[in-house]
């Protein structure tokens, strides 16, 4: 075991300042990131494109990779979170928010109706002077009765 920890010194040493860099940044990200959330965000229907540029279509093929580039960086850093100190389930909803694929939409929802998950994000969007977020109705469920 010594021995293995001497010959990997450098790379242990990089693997944990990689470690604290990822921490930190998140520690600054987030935050950021929740603040910009609109309100109204997992009640809309559908989601305006409004953030890609509208010129040539290379760069918006380009903006579109970038942003879900960067959205499984936050995803990848967010289930390291889940074992390691940070933000993890708020990291792995800021990634899902950033990549592209279906059925996300419901589990954005699934995850944001989590109790904590929502009393965090909302704590820090107030203490931003942002209102809270806007969440669906849930429609009750109505059982229908076979007897009659």
């Amino acid at each position: 075991m010594v021995d293995f920890l001497r010959v990997h010194q450098a790379s242990l040493w990089l693997i944990g300042v990689l470690s604290v860099i990822v921490f930190i940044g998140t520690l600054v990200a987030i935050p950021i990131l929740v603040i910009h959330i609109p309100a109204d965000y997992f009640t809309r229907r559908k989601k305006p494109l409004k953030s890609l540029p509208q010129g040539h279509a290379a760069v918006r093929l380009l903006v579109l990779v970038l942003k879900n580039l960067a959205g499984i960086i936050f995803i990848l850093s967010g289930i390291v979170m889940l074992v390691l100190p940070g933000q993890g389930v708020i990291t792995l909803l800021i990634g899902l928010m950033l990549v592209n694929f279906p059925g996300k939409l419901k589990l954005e929802r699934r995850i944001i109706e989590q109790q904590s998950v929502l009393r965090a994000i909302n704590w820090i969007r107030l203490r931003a002077r942002k209102s809270a977020l806007k969440l669906p109705r849930k429609r009750p469920h109505i059982v229908k009765d076979n007897a009659s």
